[in-house]
């Protein structure tokens, strides 16, 4: 018997239908989204077939998540769903590599779900410059996650997922919603909207200008 190689998130569950919901709302008509850090590869399968014509590429560094990635997609296909290559955001060339693979329509959107906080700040920080280097005028750049705001958490439930992650590596934490708000707009990436989530999460929209 083959081998299954999906791997599960327990948390896609819970927010993948409110998550989906926001990016109907406010992703363009068309195009490509690109995601960056899919993970086990369920936002994946679980979006593209609600999200056609658009199409949806996944990747992430990892190749255990890529597996799982290509695991996913055989279970639930869909047309508009492409293979996923891997992509690491802190290295300096990465819009290069998604440059080269020769997509059929432009990137018109970039989706990045729960990785600025379990990863070095220099994650963020690639994120956004690629975005800059990738993203037409008007392009859409979306993250979800858990933030601080003003410097504070907003819920006792965040404050412990912080000192969690921390203890995990030092590198790790939820980042300052204004910290990032800086970053992404030294890249021509103006904040577009916030929109408050389930379980004190945060949908974060930026602008190419």
């Amino acid at each position: 018997m083959q081998e299954d190689s999906r791997q599960y998130a327990p948390a896609t569950l819970r927010n993948r239908e409110a998550i989906l919901e926001t990016l109907l709302q406010n992703l363009p008509p068309a195009g490509n989204i690109l995601e960056i850090s899919s993970g086990t590869g369920e936002h994946a399968v679980y979006f593209a077939p609600h999200l056609q014509p658009r199409q949806w590429i996944p990747t992430d560094p990892n190749p255990i998540a890529i597996s799982s990635i290509i695991a996913w997609q055989q279970h639930h296909p869909s047309p508009n769903l492409a293979a996923p290559f891997a992509i690491d955001v802190t290295t300096s060339n990465w819009d290069e590599q998604v440059q080269s693979q020769n997509l059929k329509y432009d990137i018109h959107a970039i989706v990045n779900i729960n990785m600025i906080h379990i990863a070095p700040w220099t994650a963020c920080l690639g994120l956004m410059s690629g975005a800059n280097k990738i993203l037409p005028i008007g392009g859409i750049l979306y993250l979800y996650g858990s933030y601080k705001q003003n410097g504070k958490h907003t819920s006792p439930s965040n404050a412990d997922f912080d000192a969690s992650l921390r203890d995990q590596n030092p590198a790790w934490g939820v980042r300052d919603l204004e910290e990032v708000i800086d970053v992404a707009a030294a890249q021509n990436l103006v904040l577009h909207k916030v929109q408050p989530m389930p379980a004190n999460n945060l949908s974060v929209f930026f602008q190419k200008i």
